[in-house]
């Protein structure tokens, strides 16, 4: 199964509270939590356990099918984005894009989707399917 980002998000902000814990890191030392606040891991964590269930419901899907169901997951990022840059906190930056762009086109592949010929035909850039509704 495809491990989400927020995942990876979170181990790294357990990894850093243990080590500040122990005394191994300092607290000017600890950004993972900064970076990557409660409320963007869960709110993103909670996005992509709906995307992954409406993915795994489609039974031979169209692309419009396969679209939509992108596109939802896209755009509820966006507002999750949205809010917390608004809340003069940190968004999706380069690294957590890439990542979930990854992490799309990796979950549409384990779900027997051609992605790069969905992208073809979508009129999407290679590798970024998610651009096709992308704000962040």
């Amino acid at each position: 199964m495809v491990r989400r980002p927020s995942d990876e998000w979170s181990r790294q902000v357990e990894e850093e509270e243990a080590e500040l814990a122990r005394g191994a890191r300092s607290a000017e030392q600890v950004y993972a939590r900064i970076v990557w606040p409660e409320s963007l891991r869960s709110r993103t964590n909670a996005a992509l356990a709906e995307f992954e269930a409406e993915l795994h419901a489609l039974t031979q899907p169209s692309d419009e099918e396969v679209l939509a169901v992108v596109e939802r997951l896209v755009l509820s990022l966006n507002t999750i984005d949205d809010d917390h840059v608004q809340a003069g906190k940190i968004g999706y930056e380069t690294g957590e894009r890439d990542e979930l762009c990854d992490y799309i086109s990796a979950a549409l592949h384990e779900a027997g989707i051609d992605v790069v010929s969905l992208e073809i035909r979508a009129g999407a850039q290679p590798g970024d399917i998610a651009g096709l509704w992308r704000d962040w």
